[in-house]
């Protein structure tokens, strides 16, 4: 399993539009594309502060191979509609993890 970490710094003042464009567009989006399995939205807790709340998105898919298509077919696209939607108001970091024991 791979996790597809996105976390996101957003200017307070667009914090409560940008997450309901995210449930509400964004991550269906991504999820109908097919690649991924589910998804989980966090909040980094006690990092919040005047220059932004910060959030993590993290999207399951089965493998790497998985997400490389991912990334080549259907990414750039995606990432290119929310920094048009939000343009300044934001700066994300991608990162890939591997699960290698879900403790079940």
């Amino acid at each position: 399993m791979i996790i597809y970490n996105v976390t996101v710094k957003v200017n307070p003042q667009v914090a409560q539009e940008w997450l309901r464009w995210m449930r509400e567009v964004h991550i269906p989006d991504v999820m109908a594309t097919g690649y991924f399995e589910d998804y989980k939205i966090l909040h980094l807790v006690g990092h919040d502060d005047d220059q932004g709340i910060t959030y993590a998105i993290q999207y399951s898919c089965k493998d790497l191979d998985t997400l490389q298509q991912y990334q080549a077919r259907a990414a750039a696209r995606l990432q290119q509609e929310h920094a048009e939607r939000f343009k300044d108001h934001f700066v994300a970091f991608r990162t890939i993890l591997e699960v290698i024991d879900n403790g079940q």
